[in-house]
């Protein structure tokens, strides 16, 4: 066992800056909340955004070169880390934003709700920077833990608690699957370090039968967090279930931690057995791309509906990183962090038309919104064109992307697949647009939501157009990050 070197580990605590800042920030909100009375929680709100918000400066701020593994080999920090932490924070930030008016109106506006969310949040951030299976899990389970209980937030909701229950179940024997998967690649290679699986698995291992059913039960717990078809049971219920505050949270947020967590144990660790885990994920892939479009079709729950189209979604993200290619993993993040951005802001739109005794989650509760507010359904319309795909969107360019990967390694069959049920999905965006555009209003109620709120959502969708648009930058910040 090697000395304690004080210097080597100064220089791993000054790369962990952001995470010690964001759990001390957590920490004091938690102890402001208890001074602070009920006319005062929208304090923890802003303090809790600006906490966020200097969590990703720092992130931001630190140069980074490659790859540094530090804290004995349990952190590491490179590109892609930095890229996944900033969107991350920023999309945790614009939830806030969203929820602050909903939470208030319906009273349950406390400062639980902000520290949770940001324990989740540091979760993801050591989830993202893992370079140990130790890391993994800890990082895992911490976000975990804390989005069970932000489920189950609302305790006058019986519907909420019914979902709580149902995800922490399925949640806990998901994570238990994880767990099993990697002792059993802890005991084939001999260690817990990423780096040294990967050289065991490219020395002989990824051909182990043992090997391969560690990657069996890894996919297993990994496509539960994903929400990949057949793990999906539990997308839409809880998507339905939860408070739709939370709801932004699972549907956003948790999704980059639970990308960092397969492309750290896939094409990291074991991306020598990549010709056997991505026989694993087509099945995962064309499963979810199918189930996740057509039933779909079949919602009339807005909030469900998004729910199936997380499935979907999560299929075309899996194309990128099963074509086993840098440009395919490339493509996949580049999907991943613009589908977050597109899903908070269409699930901003939900909090914007709830108010007191109406939630807004229903398909048919946006009947005639553009005679309402025509800037508002301009902005729905553009993020379901996104999601359909449909240029000049960031959509289009993140389905190109994931399509071009898969054809590019002769998968061209995947491709037809992917391209016929976005075909699928397109009808069901659409028919939101119909329903603002063609029907009558059937309620005539002016639109809730701050001026802050309206703001960063407007923001939020101009900025899916923007990207589309001009999506040169993004690319190559995705590009960089996984060189």
């Amino acid at each position: 066992m090697s000395a304690f070197n004080p210097v080597e580990f100064n220089a791993g605590l000054a790369l962990a800056e952001p995470e010690i800042f964001l759990t001390l920030a957590a920490c004091a909100i938690l102890l402001v909340d208890l001074l602070l009375g009920q006319a005062s929680r929208r304090v923890s709100g802003l303090l809790s955004v600006l906490a966020l918000l200097a969590t990703a400066a720092l992130v931001a701020a630190h140069p980074v070169e490659g790859r540094v593994v530090a804290l004995g080999g349990l952190f590491e920090l490179d590109r892609m880390a930095q890229v996944l932490k900033v969107a991350t924070l920023l999309i945790v930030a614009a939830s806030y934003v969203y929820s602050t008016d909903y939470l208030a109106r319906r009273d349950i506006l406390k400062g639980e709700y902000f520290v949770l969310g940001l324990f989740a949040a540091l979760g993801a951030l050591v989830l993202i920077s893992a370079a140990s299976l130790i890391t993994l899990y800890l990082g895992l389970e911490l976000m975990s833990l804390c989005l069970y209980a932000m489920v189950a937030f609302d305790r006058d909701s019986g519907v909420a608690a019914e979902s709580a229950i149902k995800y922490f179940v399925l949640g806990s024997m998901a994570s238990g699957t994880l767990l099993y998967g990697m002792s059993i690649i802890y005991g084939m290679s001999g260690s817990l370090d990423l780096a040294t699986i990967a050289a065991a698995a490219q020395g002989g291992l990824g051909d182990n039968v043992g090997m391969i059913f560690g990657i069996a039960f890894i996919i297993v717990g990994v496509g539960f967090k994903l929400g990949a078809v057949p793990f999906h049971m539990w997308v839409p219920d809880v998507y339905e279930g939860s408070p739709t505050p939370v709801t932004v949270f699972i549907g956003t947020a948790s999704k980059l931690g639970a990308f960092a967590l397969i492309m750290r144990l896939l094409p990291e660790a074991l991306g020598a057995a990549q010709g056997d885990w991505s026989q694993m994920l087509t099945v995962l892939c064309v499963l979810s791309l199918a189930i996740g479009n057509l039933v779909a079709l079949a919602q009339t729950n807005l909030k469900r509906m998004l729910a199936y189209s997380t499935i979907s979604h999560v299929g075309f993200t899996l194309l990128g990183i099963l074509s086993g290619t840098v440009p395919g993993y490339q493509a996949a993040m580049f999907y991943m962090v613009t589908y977050t951005l597109v899903a908070s802001g269409a699930f901003g739109m939900i909090l914007l038309l709830a108010r007191q005794g109406f939630e807004a989650d229903r398909i048919s509760d946006f009947r005639g919104l553009n005679a309402r507010s025509p800037w508002f359904a301009g902005l729905m319309a553009g993020l379901m064109f996104s999601l359909a795909g449909l240029p000049p969107f960031v959509g289009f360019w993140a389905k190109l992307g994931v399509i071009q990967a898969v054809l590019g390694v002769g998968d061209t069959w995947l491709a037809v697949i992917a391209v016929m049920f976005s075909v699928v999905g397109a009808f069901y965006y659409l028919r939101v647009v119909k329903v603002m555009y063609f029907e009558e209003p059937v309620d005539t109620a002016p639109l809730g939501g701050s001026m802050v709120m309206r703001l960063v959502l407007s923001a939020n969708a101009l900025l899916v157009l923007a990207l589309g648009i001009v999506p040169g930058a993004l690319l190559a910040i995705c590009q960089r990050a996984l060189t």
